[in-house]
């Protein structure tokens, strides 16, 4: 199936064929890694009241198996296991913790195409996109392996003769997480093995589309040699999800949250791990402005339109959002944005060879999408590309242009394939219009003027910001959001402080 422009409009070539596209499609007959229990205190475990749910392929609605359904008791149990293996984990030194995560990301490298069809398959991203996700997801392995062996304290320079100023760095215990469905294998490891290496031990809910990456990873780290206990996946359906992350904010043996996810739950999590007075790290949703000032090199501005805007289907809280174009390099931005998408993207199964748009996630996210678009063309955007429903949980990548302030896209996480295109006239302008939300997740602009840069990069009031560039995840740099797109920091040097506490020693008598 292709994709191709022809005047405003996008049409979808279908091959015909009596069993609709979206189902006819090549997963594979079998899958390695694939588990349908939890994983607690080592052991494949089934839910205490044996209840199950279905876990079903977005690409053709098909059920790919089960897994247990589990609740608060069940996660209660989980997190009692955690802490007493908390007990010996935290006494490993950083150089055995190191040794078991390196090993585990070599195991993961060696296996990362089958991990990447299980990621498709509940996922529905293209293959090379899964396949580019375990490797990401592996990095961190490899990055906390080696960050393990630096957590340093301090030796501070007393006022006293008699006394001696001491800075420990120490884990902080059982860490809950609560990982989304568009990053099922790196969201994971970017929290976890930060806990792991640190010396804390882990309880984590994935979530309940994408369980399979989650569980797959603990066949791998047991391989490795985690001991049991220090990595427990608790699953559950929608249902479950309220009470199992209740338990892990209320319940006091866990020390830690962290959460990637909206902000609307985050602000929920935040309450109840108030109870305890947890440390909390959140990655929240955002509302990231995509600007394009007359300066920009188009061809750089439209490659990274494309890669920040349509990879995972616009499914990533880094996705561009609101995409700001000044006025002189409007017109030519539209008409090459349109090209290119008509070009390069191509609707389909993620197993399909050259596929790069997979579904998006469930048919509540289409609708979500499909009433995105059908506001913005009822308040006066034009349709240039796109704009309709493809079967099942697919829609066709859609740009628009005209876009106001006041329409559903430009206020809200679109978080699917929607280029929304809005003109501006100044630096000024454009600086107000990008810092008037109360997210802060991600932010990008291209521009060739220097000093532009400069100021840009300064009054943008985001954590991540791209400059000339539409795609800036790495292991290397720190992962976090401004305002209420999050607390805290994840991967990096930065990311391993999440998860130890600083501890002041005075040595006095000296």
């Amino acid at each position: 199936m292709t994709l191709r422009a022809a005047g405003s409009k996008v049409h979808l070539l279908i091959k015909k064929s009596s069993i609709p596209w979206y189902i006819k499609m090549a997963a594979p007959t079998s899958v390695r890694f694939l588990h349908e229990k939890a994983y607690v205190n080592g052991k494949w475990t089934e839910a205490a009241s044996g209840k199950t749910f279905d876990v079903v392929n977005p690409s053709n609605g098909k059920k790919i198996g089960v897994v247990p359904d589990m609740d608060a008791t069940d996660t209660q149990n989980a997190i009692q296991f955690a802490q007493t293996a908390f007990e010996s984990w935290k006494e490993t030194t950083a150089k055995e913790r190191s040794v078991i995560l390196r090993k585990w990301s070599e195991l993961c490298m060696q296996n990362k195409d089958e991990l990447a069809k299980l990621l498709t398959l509940e996922n529905g991203k293209p293959l090379a996109e899964a396949t580019g996700e375990v490797m990401y997801g592996t990095s961190f392995m490899e990055w906390f392996a080696e960050e393990a062996r630096r957590v340093y304290g301090d030796i501070i320079q007393s006022p006293a003769k008699s006394k001696k100023i001491l800075v420990f760095k120490q884990p902080i215990g059982v860490a809950g997480m609560i990982t989304p469905w568009n990053f099922p294998n790196a969201m994971i490891t970017r929290k976890a093995c930060a806990a792991i290496a640190a010396g804390c031990t882990v309880v984590l809910k994935p979530a309940e589309d994408t369980p399979y990456s989650a569980l797959a990873l603990c066949e791998l780290a047991e391989k490795a040699g985690l001991p049991p206990g220090v990595l427990n996946i608790v699953t559950c359906s929608r249902s479950n999800a309220g009470e199992v992350g209740k338990m892990l904010c209320e319940n006091p043996m866990v020390k830690k949250i962290s959460f990637t996810g909206s902000t609307v739950v985050g602000k929920i999590l935040l309450q109840q791990s108030a109870s305890t007075v947890k440390k909390v790290s959140m990655e929240l949703g955002g509302n990231a402005p995509f600007i394009v000032f007359d300066s920009a090199d188009l061809d750089q501005a439209v490659n990274g339109t494309m890669v920040s805007k349509f990879r995972c289907s616009g499914q990533t809280c880094v996705c561009a959002n609101r995409i700001l174009v000044q006025e002189g390099i409007y017109p030519k931005y539209i008409q090459k944005l349109a090209e290119v998408m008509s070009r390069d993207l191509k609707i389909g199964d993620g197993f399909e060879s050259g596929t790069t748009q997979g579904p998006l996630i469930n048919s509540n996210a289409v609708e979500k999408v499909d009433g995105h678009v059908q506001d913005a063309i009822q308040k006066g955007a034009k349709l240039v590309l796109g704009g309709q429903k493809k079967g099942g949980n697919f829609y066709a990548p859609t740009l628009l242009q005209d876009v106001t302030l006041d329409m559903k896209c430009a206020k809200e996480e679109i978080f699917g394939p929607i280029a929304a295109i809005h003109k501006f006239k100044t630096e000024e302008e454009v600086i107000k219009i990008a810092n008037a939300t109360t997210a802060g997740l991600a932010g990008y602009f291209f521009s060739q003027n220097i000093s532009q840069v400069w100021r840009m990069a300064e009054k943008l009031e985001y954590g991540l910001i791209g400059v000339n560039e539409g795609l800036f995840s790495m292991t290397e740099a720190p992962f976090g959001g401004w305002k209420e797109s999050g607390l805290g920091s994840e991967g990096s040097k930065y990311g391993l402080n999440e998860y130890l506490e600083i501890k002041y020693v005075c040595l006095g008598g000296m």
